[in-house]
């Protein structure tokens, strides 16, 4: 089986490549590499022995995108912009790639008679909790342009799959992905100041950061900070080989990817101490605007009707970060 996978020089994406090709399937990788890079592509090969088609390209660009697909039977569609903060400063650009860049794709998708698809959504969809644990049934009201491109890109395909129900296509809402390949060799390579806590963490550990700020530790949680479900990468890729193995018939599914367990930010300060075996020093700082106290899954669906689950521990997430961030201190430069 051969997969079209869009993003896959990213973070989330060399992590599912990795996974893919361990289970035998042939890649055409599709990046522009506007949030990535080529050597992740290459350690990537390094890790499989196996070898990927790479295609430099934006998801935009639809004849391109029409020409790189052929031939193959399924997409992954991990491309786009993500930072939460970034969105609001400039939502027309993010509704321009993420929602005009997906369009581009579907369009191609259909002249290749590709009715396949796994699309990376995001739990920013569900907005503020009117309940915890999240589900899939919860009402969906982002409270950013991010959030809210996702939630549009979603209601297209629900729109898609209503006017042809030949269509295959999981929606996997994630939540926060964190931590790095066992190997060391390919991990989170955030561009600049990194806009999640694990990364930034790592950061600080390695002596790139002065210190973390905490925002706010006053909230209704057991040490007063942010609560959130973090996620293992490896878990998080592992749920897309899931996902495609479970679209043998006509659907349109949203599916969370969790843990169901949320860690505040300062268990995620102690785990990560523990494992790098370096002070990560931090200050409390005033609440950030539209932060929540808590924020995690309910993942039971993700195991009832793709048969995965999370299995590696806040551990292995801070272990396998750290050990990326030991190996490789300036990311992927060389």
């Amino acid at each position: 089986m051969k997969i079209f996978i869009t993003g896959g020089a990213g973070y989330i994406g060399t992590h599912t490549c990795v996974e893919l090709l361990q289970k035998g399937y042939d890649l055409v990788v599709y990046d522009n590499f506007s949030n990535s890079s080529a050597e992740a592509i290459r350690r990537v090969e390094s890790i499989t022995g196996k070898t990927l088609t790479l295609i430099i390209g934006d998801i935009r660009d639809e004849d391109t995108m029409m020409a790189a697909m052929e031939g193959c039977d399924a997409v992954i569609h991990l491309a786009g912009l993500k930072a939460v903060g970034e969105s609001v400063e400039k939502p027309l650009d993010y509704y321009d790639n993420n929602v005009h860049g997906t369009l581009c794709l579907l369009r191609a998708m259909k002249i290749n008679n590709i009715k396949t698809l796994v699309f990376s959504s995001s739990a920013t969809v569900y907005g503020n909790p009117i309940e915890l644990p999240f589900t899939e049934r919860h009402p969906l009201q982002p409270t950013n342009p991010y959030g809210q491109t996702k939630l549009v890109v979603e209601e297209i395909l629900r729109d898609l799959y209503r006017s042809d129900n030949s269509w295959k296509i999981i929606i996997l809402r994630y939540f926060n992905p964190v931590g790095a390949h066992p190997s060391g060799l390919i991990g989170e390579n955030p561009q600049g100041i990194p806009n999640n806590l694990m990364p930034y963490i790592a950061q600080v550990a390695i002596g790139r950061r002065e210190f973390l700020n905490v925002f706010g530790n006053d909230y209704p949680t057991h040490d007063g900070t942010g609560v959130r479900d973090y996620i293992h990468i490896v878990d998080l890729a592992q749920g897309h080989i899931k996902a495609l193995e479970a679209l043998e018939l006509p659907q349109c599914t949203p599916i969370n990817l969790g843990t169901g367990q949320g860690y505040s930010v300062l268990d995620i300060v102690k785990a990560f101490s523990n494992a790098s075996r370096k002070e990560v020093p931090y200050i409390i700082a005033p609440r950030r605007p539209g932060d929540i106290a808590e924020f995690y899954a309910d993942p039971s669906f993700a195991q009832e009707f793709i048969q995965w689950s999370a299995s590696k521990s806040l551990e292995d997430m801070c272990r396998d970060t750290w050990n990326f961030q030991f190996k490789n201190p300036d990311g992927y430069r060389l």
